[in-house]
């Protein structure tokens, strides 16, 4: 059986051996108690899981320290980027709590019986149940928030779905570590056996794919392997959804006026955003729209000055640092773009990367630039007028992302600039930049195809929505009916007769 190693990406050697790969009767077992375990999970009810939330939150605190030095011996990440990526991993805990505690993720609605314009019509009651074991998949480019204690697992047990996650192998042992963490915090909780599970390897997180008790899939990764877990699940007996976050591109438009009066300044800071944590954030601007002309110059220039000084990042993994060498060389040599400018070249040892900018226009832009690459390279497309800036942004592909950077006080060119922009990106921002995804009850992190297959966010609190199911409770006896949809709750909002109440 083969082993699960550690590696420092900052030497390429490995560290040691996490495990053994989780065989498929561990993967049975493990999805065997996860489904036993739902029912016990969904009877703790909101304040029991909110408790639970709470408790890990406090548990993973309580080991920040060796958390973080063993994700960044594992990522190099760096202790300060890894110390906030934990800090914001517990407050998306504790949000989960504060959700469970709102309650109006439930939606919960009430139609008395009576007459309608169509008739009698009967009681109806509708709320959103848990949809059972989850299975997550841990990203490489967050070993913290968006891996075996991220979103995607907080926002699950606040629905009150069991967790089996496939731990990535960029990161084992700190995945193995976290699990640890959390799973003696469960129990502390009252949670029952099977609320977590953890498993390694390529074949095992097939297998969990595959397994008849997991309901559903959440996966932030590549659009190669998000497509390889789909077709495993279109190939069940019962297909089950499939939440990916999977490619994104995320342009930036700088207007005209914008160059004009802080150009320099926007090239530094697109810089900074681009190579922010060697370029892998799902969020990083890749293709740049910049006027063409003496403003824009200067923010190239800015640009290319940022890049040079840059120092070579190390990347996650030698799979990440050989793809961006090879997708690297290729748009280099694509028709129509040129280098502009490129940071020292990394030392031997270890998986770094040197950042590269590159240049093309707008009116000639070449598919291979519309596609996402990981890594710290982003390409600048220059536009002579808006007939050729929305004839390029007309061929582009969905984004999670889509920025407008705009002068003072500047709003019909930017307006405009939205409106081809809104259908293809989840989220849109001026001003600022795309790297950085707060967590909070308006956010959203998702688009269109490629970016996301899911209209419900992966990020923010309505992440929960994915793992939940209406169920409607037709002439149902009072005692049959879950607390929030009698009569005399009055917990949470909730829509009566077509009319919205308050708690009191």
């Amino acid at each position: 059986m083969a082993a699960v190693v550690s590696i420092d990406p900052r030497t390429g050697h490995t560290v040691e051996a996490v495990a053994p790969e989780t065989t498929t009767e561990q993967v049975h077992h493990l999805c065997a108690a996860a489904l036993a375990a739902a029912p016990g999970l969904e009877a703790l009810g909101r304040a029991g899981r909110a408790t639970l939330l709470r408790t890990l939150a406090d548990a993973l605190e309580a080991r920040r320290d060796d958390i973080v030095a063993l994700a960044d011996r594992e990522t190099a990440l760096g202790p300060a980027r890894l110390g906030g990526e934990l800090t914001r991993t517990c407050y998306q805990l504790r949000l989960f709590a504060e959700v469970l505690d709102e309650g109006s993720y439930l939606e919960a609605t009430i139609d008395h019986a009576g007459d309608t314009p169509m008739g009698p019509r009967p009681d109806l009651r509708r709320m959103l149940l848990p949809i059972g074991p989850v299975a997550v998949f841990g990203a490489s480019n967050f070993p913290l928030a968006f891996s075996v204690p991220g979103g995607d697992t907080a926002s699950a047990l606040a629905a009150g779905c069991p967790v089996i996650v496939k731990a990535h192998g960029s990161h084992p042992a700190t995945s193995r570590l976290v699990f640890d963490i959390l799973a003696t915090a469960a129990d502390k909780a009252g949670a029952p056996a099977g609320t977590l599970g953890l498993v390694h390897g390529v074949q095992a997180g097939a297998d969990l794919v595959a397994h008849p008790a997991i309901r559903a899939v959440g996966f932030t990764g590549s659009l190669t392997g998000g497509r390889a877990l789909q077709q495993i699940i279109e190939q069940r007996p019962d297909p089950v959804p499939f939440f990916g976050e999977l490619s994104s591109l995320n342009p930036v438009v700088v207007t005209p006026q914008a160059a004009a009066e802080r150009g320099p300044a926007i090239g530094a800071e697109l810089v900074g955003s681009f190579t922010l944590g060697g370029g892998q954030f799902c969020t990083k601007p890749g293709l740049v729209f910049v006027p063409a002309g003496p403003d824009g110059d200067a923010l190239v220039d800015a640009m290319t000055e940022a890049v040079r000084d840059s120092a070579a990042p190390v990347l996650l993994n030698q799979g990440i640092a050989a793809a961006y060498g090879r997708i690297t060389t290729d748009l280099a040599h694509a028709p129509g773009v040129q280098v502009l400018a490129h940071g020292p070249q990394p030392e031997a040892d270890g998986f770094r990367a040197a950042p590269l900018l590159l240049a093309t226009t707008a009116a000639d832009l070449p598919p291979q630039v519309t596609e996402e690459c990981f890594g710290p390279v982003a390409v600048v497309a220059r536009y002579t007028d808006t007939a050729d800036l929305f004839t390029a942004l007309h061929a582009l592909p969905s984004s999670l992302t889509a920025t407008v950077l705009r002068g003072h006080r500047e709003t019909s060119l930017p307006q405009t600039i939205t409106d081809q922009l809104r259908p293809r990106a989840g989220r849109l921002i001026y001003d600022a930049y795309p790297t950085g995804v707060a967590v909070s009850w308006a956010q959203h992190h998702g688009g269109p195809w490629p970016s996301t297959n899911s209209q419900h966010t992966s990020v923010g609190t309505t992440a929960i929505r994915r793992f939940l199911r209406p169920v409607t409770w037709q002439s149902a006896p009072t005692d049959l009916l879950p607390p929030e949809l009698t009569d005399d709750y009055r917990g949470i909002p909730r829509r009566i007769d077509g009319t919205l109440e308050l708690p009191r």
